[in-house]
């Protein structure tokens, strides 16, 4: 069965304000923008040339089940998309460890869904990153592991970061 990622309900509007958050309320309902409380922003997006974004909530909206059974896959909270660029974005609020690991495993798992489903070529630039409010400060990751998870996902790379920066 195809999964459409692109064209759904789950995409908003597209918004090209300077800086807004992606906020996940961790209730069971899907991630969203949001430009009024950045109180509940898990990441921050600075958009300083205020290119055209569209935020598409994947986690809790698009739902793919493992073949033949009626359990979930796991995905990514969202993907940010514009120009020739896809984003995706992994939110965690979690203090304890271990959360890297796992903000991994659902970005590599939503690659793999949405790379079974479409085409990706005609993104110049596929990036994935987790992020954590309780963690803001930048996370490295070193470059054997950078390495690996670029061909493993087949050309993303991957950032540990509480902002994500437009070009």
């Amino acid at each position: 069965m195809s999964v459409n990622f692109f064209e759904t309900n789950c995409k908003e509007s597209s918004r090209n304000e300077k800086q807004f958050g992606i906020c996940d309320d961790q209730n069971g309902t899907k991630a969203y923008t949001d430009t009024a409380d950045d109180t509940k922003w898990i990441v921050k997006v600075t958009n300083d040339d205020e290119i055209d974004i569209s935020f598409t909530a994947i986690d809790n909206c698009i739902i793919v089940y493992k073949a033949g059974t009626k359990e979930k896959e796991s995905s990514c909270d969202g993907m940010l998309t514009f120009t020739e660029s896809l984003y995706l974005v992994e939110l965690k609020k979690q203090s304890t460890g271990g959360w890297i690991s796992d903000a991994k495993g659902q970005l590599e798992n939503t690659i793999k869904l949405i790379s079974e489903n479409h085409d990706l070529s005609n993104f110049r630039y596929k990036k994935a990153f987790a992020c954590n409010r309780k963690h803001p400060n930048f996370t490295v990751i070193d470059t054997a592991e950078r390495k690996a998870f670029f061909e493993r996902t087949s050309g993303f790379r991957i950032d540990v970061q509480a902002e994500i920066k437009i070009k």
